[in-house]
C-alpha cells in the first residue's frame, strides 16, 4: 500500500533511498535536508545538498530548517499528515514531538550492525577498528542516539583492503532496497521490531581532523585500517621530503606487507613503509593539489627512495 512519506536526509548516501521510495510509488509529501552550504573556491556560492538536488528533480517540496525544536517547525511537520518519516543521514536531532508526529513513526536507515557503532561515522569506525563485517539496519527512531528497536538487517563483509568509500557505496545501495522493503511491510502492518541487545554498544564519534595523521609507530594492521577507514575523505596523511621540501601526502589505498625497519622508513622502491610492527605497502596516494595516483605513477614524479622516511 502506498504511504505518505516525509523524507529526511542530506548527503549522497541518502539519495538512492529517496529515489527508490519515489520509484516504489509512495507519495513523498516533503523532503527535509540541511540548508545550502557555502562552497566554491572563495566559499561564496551556496550549494544545495545532494538530497535537495534530487528532491528538486523529483518535484518534491524541500524544507531546510536549521532546527526542529521550535513549535512552529514542529506544527508545520505535523501538518503534512504523513504516515511515516524516513531518515537517512539527516544531520539534525529529532525532538519527541517530531518523532510522534506521524501515524507510524520514524524509520531510520543506519549503516552498522546496531548496537555496534551508534552515532555519526559508523562506516569509517567499523573499518578503522578492523571489523570483518557490517551492514544496513532499518530501525524505529527513539529520543536516544540510535537506540530504537530494529526491523530489518542486511549484513555485508568488509574485505581486507576495502576503503570507507567502497563500503559507503555498497551500503548506500543496500540501504535503499532495504528501506523500500521495510515500507512495503509497514504498509500492510507486517513490519515487526526487535529491541537492540544491551551488550556490545559502541559509539562511532565524528571523525576529527586531529586524528587523520598516520602514526607509523602503530602496528601495520592498525595503520592499514586507519588509511582505508579514512579514504577517500577526509584522508589519512603523512609528510615526506620531496625535492628538498616537506610535503603533505594523502594516503588513499594500502595493503599489508612484509618488512622490518624504523617506523615510517621506506623499505623498497614499491612504497613499502615500516610500521611499529610489520609494514604496509602504499597503493594509491595524492600529493597536495594533485590528483589520486597509483604508487608507481607517484614515484615517477617524485624522488622517493629506499631509506627515506615518512613522518
Amino acid at each position: 500500500m502506498p504511504l505518505r512519506v516525509i523524507f529526511m536526509g542530506t548527503p549522497d548516501f541518502s539519495v538512492p533511498t529517496l529515489r527508490a521510495i519515489a520509484e516504489a510509488g509512495h507519495e513523498i509529501v516533503a523532503v527535509y535536508t540541511q540548508p545550502p552550504r557555502a562552497a566554491g573556491r572563495r566559499g561564496l556560492e551556496l550549494t544545495p545538498s545532494p538530497v535537495q538536488r534530487e528532491a528538486d528533480r523529483l518535484g518534491v517540496e524541500v524544507r531546510t530548517p536549521t532546527s526542529l525544536k521550535g513549535e512552529a517547525e514542529q506544527a508545520a511537520f505535523a501538518a503534512l499528515r504523513a504516515d511515516v518519516a524516513v531518515v537517512v543521514a539527516y544531520g539534525l536531532l529529532l525532538p519527541k514531538a517530531v518523532l510522534e508526529a506521524t501515524g507510524l513513526g520514524c524509520l531510520n536507515g543506519h549503516a552498522s550492525l546496531l548496537p555496534r557503532w551508534r552515532g555519526a561515522a559508523p562506516i569509517q569506525r567499523a573499518i578503522m577498528a578492523g571489523d570483518a563485517e557490517t551492514g544496513m539496519m532499518i530501525m524505529k527512531m527513539e529520543e536516544g542516539l540510535d537506540t530504537g528497536p530494529v526491523a530489518m538487517v542486511e549484513k555485508t563483509a568488509i574485505a581486507p583492503d576495502m576503503t570507507a568509500g567502497e563500503l559507503h557505496d555498497r551500503l548506500m545501495a543496500q540501504g535503499a532496497s532495504l528501506m523500500v522493503e521495510a515500507l512495503a511491510q509497514l504498509g500492510i502492518n507486517c513490519l515487526t521490531f526487535t529491541p537492540q541487545a544491551i551488550a556490545g554498544v559502541t559509539y562511532a564519534r565524528k571523525i576529527d581532523k586531529s586524528e587523520t595523521r598516520v602514526d607509523w609507530t602503530r602496528p601495520s594492521g592498525e595503520v592499514h585500517n586507519h588509511i582505508r577507514g579514512l579514504s577517500p575523505f577526509p584522508g589519512a596523511w603523512c609528510e615526506v621530503d620531496i625535492g628538498g621540501r616537506m610535503e603533505r601526502l594523502k594516503l588513499l589505498r594500502s595493503t599489508l606487507s612484509d618488512g622490518v625497519g624504523e617506523s615510517g622508513g621506506i623499505l623498497d622502491d614499491r612504497l613499502t613503509v615500516a610500521c611499529g610492527a610489520g609494514a604496509v605497502r602504499l597503493v594509491e596516494v595524492q600529493r597536495a593539489g594533485g590528483k589520486p595516483a597509483a604508487a608507481q605513477e607517484f614515484l615517477r614524479g617524485a624522488k622517493i627512495e629506499k631509506g627515506m622516511k615518512f613522518t
